[in-house]
């Protein structure tokens, strides 16, 4: 039975795949110096159009946001996130424990984190320093964590409270292509003021395939000892890059997404129709968040469709997502399973 539980269920796809196989063979510097990661660099400068850009790839989302975050930010420091941000909900506390600094919550709109809701914990800390963190970090998620997307419009609104107040900005783009491919801009145009990405690879295709990508050249000195530090230097680093080159070459990356933006669209407009099942939030990307009545939600589970609950989103919600290799048809089975209850 097909999984709407997280795009992170879905396997390899059969590019990445090769080209693993692809770099397979003889022997190659190790640490980065292959010329596999250079590649990915020189790729990674094309797509953002950004001359200056370096990637450093990783083994996992997290640990991502984590070096990230440490290289931004001091103990005494603060990074403002949302309630439902990753770093705040779903690293058990890994942030913290690599930054030694807190994550102060705004408030949000639509899982979006706004320049009022940052300038009014700026005030806070400001009114009661020194006893008070320092802010340092605006560290959004593009898509979000329910599945909305920042508008060009909305980044650069961050990006001038942020000069504004001397912070700096980080974007959790676990699922950045969806967001990209969403928008119906450039790769560019979705990190607008971004300082330091964390690329998501992973849940677009490959499989322990992320990177820290550094668009801020004065946050780049020193990175090198921050990856090895944090425990997130490959010391075999093309068999990283290669899944992540294999994602972009072509834009496969976007052209995947597309896909599981088009099958939750079509879950959103089934469910629709289907009475005591309500969608919570505008579906921009691959993921919605419903209600459905219990008897509902217990007859799918019944019917080995997978899917989470979601208690931050209130009673009787639950998050479905899709992937790339989603299809109409899985769709289609899950809305007939779910009408028929």
């Amino acid at each position: 039975m097909p999984s709407f539980a997280s795009d992170n269920t879905a396997p390899m796809h059969p590019a990445v795949l090769a080209a693993l196989s692809a770099v397979n063979s003889g022997h190659m510097p190790s640490y980065g110096a292959d010329e596999v990661t250079g590649r990915l660099n020189e790729t990674l400068r094309e797509v953002f159009a950004a001359p200056q850009l370096r990637a450093f790839p990783t083994f996992n989302g997290s640990a991502t946001n984590g070096v990230a975050l440490a290289a931004m930010m001091k103990p005494f420091e603060a990074v403002i996130a949302t309630r439902d941000a990753h770093i705040q909900n779903d690293e058990c506390g890994l942030p913290e424990f690599f930054t030694g600094a807190k994550i102060l919550i705004a408030p949000d709109h639509l899982g979006k984190l706004t320049p009022e809701g940052i300038e009014r914990i700026v005030a806070g800390s400001k009114d009661h320093a020194p006893h008070a963190v320092r802010p340092k970090v605006i560290s959004l998620t593009q898509s979000t964590e329910i599945g909305t997307v920042y508008s060009v419009a909305e980044l650069q609104a961050l990006r001038a409270v942020a000069d504004a107040h001397d912070l700096l900005i980080h974007m959790d783009g676990a699922r950045l292509s969806n967001a990209v491919s969403s928008l119906g801009v450039s790769p560019s145009e979705a990190v607008t003021g971004v300082d330091i990405l964390s690329f998501g690879g992973t849940k677009a295709g490959a499989a322990l395939a992320e990177a820290v990508v550094i668009f801020n050249p004065g946050l780049q000195r020193d990175f090198e000892y921050w990856h090895k530090r944090m425990g997130q230097l490959p010391s075999k680093m093309r068999f990283v890059s290669a899944q992540l080159l294999a994602l972009l070459e072509g834009d496969l990356w976007l052209e995947l997404a597309g896909h599981a933006n088009a099958m939750a669209r079509r879950l959103e407009a089934g469910l629709a129709g289907i009475d005591g099942v309500s969608v919570l939030y505008p579906v921009e990307a691959n993921a919605l968040f419903v209600t459905l009545p219990p008897k509902v939600a217990q007859g799918l589970e019944a019917a080995a469709h997978k899917f989470y609950p979601w208690s931050l989103a209130g009673d009787n919600a639950y998050r479905l997502v899709c992937s790339f290799i989603t299809t109409a048809a899985e769709v289609d089975q899950f809305l007939a399973d779910c009408g028929s209850q």
